[in-house]
């Protein structure tokens, strides 16, 4: 379960990703900052170490997939997908990462396609007790429980076009970047997710055993 604070952010999120989005090659938003939050999702570190947020952002018609990850100190050798850093009023200081960089990342993404492993329950804590956040992003996994996931130290990141694809031991995880909401054939070991205002199932990322 996904713990959320109740924090001051500085900057918030969405102002570290009006700076950092239009220089990636493949927001086709032509510099925009003009963004809008769809939703997110996030999924589990088991060591509980590693905040992993996955969220969705509108521009100029396109929806775009950003997942991060949230630190308590610099991940080595993860400089080029530094985000940002920002100070959370609870939990200090946070490095943020394109999490696609990042092996506790790429470790929950297997997990949840090749497993089914769901996405985490969001809460908030009031008064001593848990407040669940409905959500507001739903995935769907075509993974089967039993599916046996290798342990993942190291995730290398190579973007081309729309997708950035994860080499990491021995999968290659592709993600998305930038969303085709209307796309009909999917690949065998899929991630999708839908909202509110989409309800054709919409491809995140899938992944292959090399």
């Amino acid at each position: 379960m996904a713990i959320v604070h109740r924090a001051t952010l500085t900057p918030s999120k969405m102002e570290l990703l009006k700076q950092w989005l239009p220089n990636q090659l493949w927001f086709r938003g032509n510099g925009s900052t003009n963004l809008a939050r769809v939703g997110s999702f996030r999924f589990d570190d088991p060591d509980g170490e590693v905040g992993i947020e996955t969220i969705l952002v509108a521009s100029e018609g396109a929806v775009f997939q950003v997942p991060l990850t949230y630190r308590g100190s610099p991940l080595q050798g993860a400089d080029l997908c530094l985000v940002g850093t920002m100070e959370h009023s609870f939990l200090g200081t946070r490095w943020i990462y394109d999490a696609t960089g990042d092996p506790v990342y790429a470790s929950a993404l297997a997990a949840t396609i090749l497993t089914g492993q769901p996405q985490a329950p969001q809460s908030f804590e009031v008064d001593g007790k848990l407040e669940l956040i409905p959500e507001a992003v739903h995935l769907r996994s075509t993974g089967t429980p039993d599916t046996k996931v290798p342990v993942i130290g190291l995730a290398v990141p190579d973007t081309a076009g729309d997708v950035t694809t994860i080499h990491a031991k021995d999968l290659e995880l592709s993600v998305r970047r930038a969303l085709d909401l209307v796309e009909s054939s999917l690949p065998e070991r899929t991630l999708t997710a839908t909202w509110d205002e989409q309800l054709t199932p919409v491809h995140l990322a899938s992944v292959v055993r090399i």
